[in-house]
């Protein structure tokens, strides 16, 4: 199984979109092993967006991930990363797939409400940065026995 960090973003919590979206990873067949609501502070924020800094979107993007609470989750699954970046869609919302959380949701690509880590190695990262050991949890599901093949 692998583990993938996702945030509901300002504009997904404001819209009170979070119950719907965690449904449809769970609905997925996703565990949630940790989760928590927070207010991003711009040093965190920052450090998340790293690979971003010398782009011109950078400060907008720190602006607007700042500007509201967010939802974190951590997400275990098969495939995890590329599941939720497929259920999530493309980052435009205006070319994401039909079904997709941005194609059924946002409009705009800086308000597209979720971010999903791009590999299993940015999710480490992430986990790391947004979550402490004993923030994530372990536990067996009654179902599972009948998602995965042994």
């Amino acid at each position: 199984m692998e583990r993938t960090f996702v945030m509901v973003k300002p504009d997904g919590v404001q819209r009170g979109l979070v119950g719907e979206i965690v449904s449809r990873f769970e609905r997925r067949a996703l565990k949630v092993t940790g989760m928590k609501m927070m207010w991003i502070p711009r040093e965190l924020a920052e450090r998340h967006y790293e690979e971003h800094r010398d782009k011109p979107f950078f400060e907008p993007l720190l602006s607007y991930i700042t500007s509201g609470p967010v939802v974190c989750m951590v997400l275990e699954g098969e495939n995890a990363v590329s599941v939720i970046r497929t259920m999530m869609g493309k980052t435009n919302p205006q070319d994401a797939m039909p079904g997709t959380i941005r194609a059924d949701f946002a409009q705009a690509t800086g308000r597209n409400l979720v971010h999903g880590s791009d590999s299993p190695e940015s999710a480490r990262r992430e986990i790391k940065l947004f979550f402490n050991d004993y923030e994530l949890h372990e536990y067996q599901k009654p179902e599972e026995d009948w998602l995965f093949e042994s």
